[in-house]
């Protein structure tokens, strides 16, 4: 598998919302910034798997439902 046409993706704004959360809310349930959120949610940062993880609990999703290639 060529690592380089791997993009991790995600799901993050869609489960958000659907949960009736704004960044800011979810990035206080997860103990990082808002803008971190943001940032996940655009592509532009990829979480550590601690963060990914903590993600998925607060969300009540599994990995593969938050994070795709």
């Amino acid at each position: 598998m060529d690592s380089e046409k791997l993009v991790l993706k995600n799901n993050l704004r869609v489960v958000r919302k659907e949960n009736q959360l704004s960044q800011q809310e979810l990035a206080d349930l997860v103990g990082v910034s808002r803008n971190t959120i943001g940032s996940i949610e655009t592509g532009k940062f990829n979480p550590t798997a601690k963060l990914a993880l903590v993600l998925c609990v607060a969300l009540d999703k599994k990995f593969e439902e938050l994070f795709y290639f």
